[in-house]
């Protein structure tokens, strides 16, 4: 049973860094476990070159079937090369459909893969070192059954 859940992370990131022009970052983080603590914030950082450039911001979260919410709630944190935030924003994004409890996403059997669009059009005020920071903003502590989470940020085609 262990190997197939490696087979499918091999699958996700393969699918993931496939040959994409417009992707600028994208990275995902195993969730220890598979129970996300609310002391385990995942940060991601990345560079932007190009800050006239308009980009959209994604979040990426990996969950097993076994998780027993339809949603999730997550913040983020958006910091800026100064140190300072950009955008702070709580963000509720769907798991599994909430009338029929069917999981949503790309899976094959017990593990779902999710991309959600988290900040649209958004514009960086200067090249640098920019950081994302994930929490986990549901009721419960540990989290079971979220596997990763990740960040992808790419270019908006003209």
């Amino acid at each position: 049973m262990q190997w197939r859940k490696y087979l499918y992370l091999l699958l996700f990131i393969a699918v993931l860094t496939g040959c994409d022009k417009n992707r600028v970052f994208e990275e995902n983080q195993d969730i220890p476990n598979n129970s996300w603590q609310i002391r385990n914030v995942p940060q991601f950082s990345f560079v932007i070159e190009d800050p006239a450039t308009t980009y959209n911001i994604y979040f990426n979260v990996r969950n097993a079937i076994f998780y027993e919410f339809y949603n999730l709630y997550m913040r983020a944190e958006l910091i800026g090369p100064n140190g300072k935030p950009l955008d702070v924003k709580l963000h509720e994004m769907y798991l599994m459909d909430k009338t029929t409890g069917k999981p949503l996403g790309d899976g094959a059997g017990d593990i779902f893969d999710h991309q959600f669009l988290a900040i649209k059009n958004f514009k960086f005020p200067q090249a640098g070192t920019y950081k994302v920071r994930l929490k986990q903003y549901m009721r419960r502590d540990p989290l079971p059954g979220i596997m990763a989470v990740g960040v992808r940020v790419e270019k908006v085609n003209p």
